[in-house]
């Protein structure tokens, strides 16, 4: 282990595997540490066995659940846009191939107490149950004019310069009502807060446009797609294209102390008694306590059950975004479903999650909302877990810390993350204009 390296990465989360992955391919020699003995950290995949013994505090779940190995239950569930940036990311590193896709059945949102699907397009606009008449043909309008938008082309711009012109000053030219802004701006657009409304509408007509081309994508009905056994096949994706670029994987690593020159840079990793150099440190925040701060936490409840959602046309894979407007909260909250149909449960079983960014110490009161709308459930397992960011200067010390997982659904914060440390560890942009159809063979069962 005495050797030197370019970049030595700490834990392997999700985030952590798809920096070291881009770095790899970069030409970067790249060794990567876990205390743990398996992939995945905080956004690992656990059996019925496993998940027993970390929230009920033994290993022997009910048999009526099944068989534990039958299930890849993720400890952060997140469904991937069909044209996002972390299927750019994967076909941009060649991880396609690793990986099998399936396309997920459903994206809907709680409006007035009811769960209704996500219209993306003029011509769902004018189907949905969402809006009466007259709104119907005002946000038809206003899709049409999304659809239609090409940065390239002024005539498609209608005389707006939507880098200049906020988002709430182009829904007040179409005269949208309260309810659909919300449902645009947080299911389909998928804003975690408002702060949108007042920013320049560039952003949010591109996250409309990709809503639209993702939903395209399959012809499904939904955006999302979602990796066979769960995204717990994810990280060890990563550690196999880092292997193949010459990176080294090392689990089952104790202590992993990072260790600091008299000037406060980092310059290299002990573990076992041996110390590997390096130029840069990355890592999770439980590798660094000292150079994080707490932003938030996360309330979560993860629920078994043989049913789908009601009101989701019996969907085996679903998100539900539920507005904070419509709960009269702070932030939203989410509802995550999977099933035996992507192998994360035992056939005829159902895995829930509801998550939301967490106002109180009672997940069970807090999450009631989004559990509600599950219908019966045969087990709940409640948790919560603190948010953080880090609180360091890496031009200082050297150490580039990846930002604790947030309470959403949908993989869009969390690619951003990893692009920006991406940019700060290497100095440039990651290229991601991939041809999206290298992504088809893996994903033919999602067609």
């Amino acid at each position: 282990m005495d050797e030197e390296y370019d970049v030595i990465v700490l834990g392997t989360g999700l985030k952590e595997c798809i920096i070291s992955g881009l770095l790899s391919v970069d030409g970067l020699k790249v060794l990567h540490m876990d205390r743990n003995d398996y992939y995945g950290g905080e956004s690992s995949s656990l059996n019925l066995t496993k998940l027993w013994k970390r929230f009920k505090g033994n290993d022997s779940p009910p048999e009526h659940l099944g068989v534990s190995k039958e299930y890849n239950v993720d400890m952060v569930p997140k469904f991937m846009m069909a044209n996002g940036a972390l299927v750019r990311v994967l076909i941009h590193t060649s991880v396609t191939k690793y990986l099998n896709f399936k396309a997920v059945d459903g994206s809907f949102v709680y409006n007035n107490g009811k769960i209704h699907k996500v219209p993306a397009t003029d011509v769902e606009a004018l189907k949905s149950n969402l809006m009466g008449l007259f709104e119907k043909r005002r946000a038809r309008k206003f899709f049409i004019y999304v659809q239609d938008y090409e940065e390239e082309d002024p005539k498609s711009h209608e005389g707006l310069d939507l880098t200049k012109v906020t988002t709430r000053e182009v829904i007040s030219k179409y005269g949208l009502e309260d309810d659909t802004v919300d449902f645009i701006g947080h299911a389909l657009a998928l804003h975690r807060d408002d702060s949108y409304l007042d920013e320049p509408a560039l952003d949010t007509v591109k996250r409309m446009k990709l809503y639209a081309e993702s939903l395209a994508r399959f012809q499904g009905g939904s955006p999302y797609i979602y990796p066979l056994y769960g995204l717990g096949e994810l990280p060890q994706a990563f550690a196999r294209l880092s292997a193949v670029y010459g990176g080294t994987y090392m689990l089952n690593k104790p202590e992993c102390k990072v260790e600091f020159d008299e000037s406060g840079k980092a310059y290299g990793v002990t573990s076992e008694g041996e110390t590997a150099k390096c130029k840069k440190v990355v890592c999770d925040p439980s590798y660094l306590p000292e150079k994080v701060k707490k932003v938030g936490k996360v309330a979560r409840a993860i629920c078994i059950m043989k049913h789908p959602i009601p009101d989701t046309k019996d969907s085996h894979s679903v998100q539900i975004i539920l507005p904070k407007k419509q709960l009269k909260r702070k932030s939203d909250m989410y509802v995550f479903c999977c099933s035996y149909a992507h192998n994360v449960a035992p056939k005829g079983k159902f895995i829930a999650f509801v998550s939301t960014e967490a106002e109180t110490d009672k997940p069970e009161i807090e999450l009631k909302p989004g559990i509600d709308l599950l219908g019966p459930v045969e087990e709940t397992f409640f948790d919560i877990y603190d948010r953080y960011e880090p609180s360091n200067n890496p031009e200082e010390d050297s150490c580039f810390l990846t930002n604790s997982y947030d309470a959403s659904t949908h993989f869009e914060t969390t690619v951003k993350d990893v692009l920006a440390l991406y940019n700060k560890i290497t100095g440039k942009e990651l290229d991601l204009s991939v041809d999206l159809n290298a992504a088809s063979a893996a994903e033919q069962e999602a067609a």
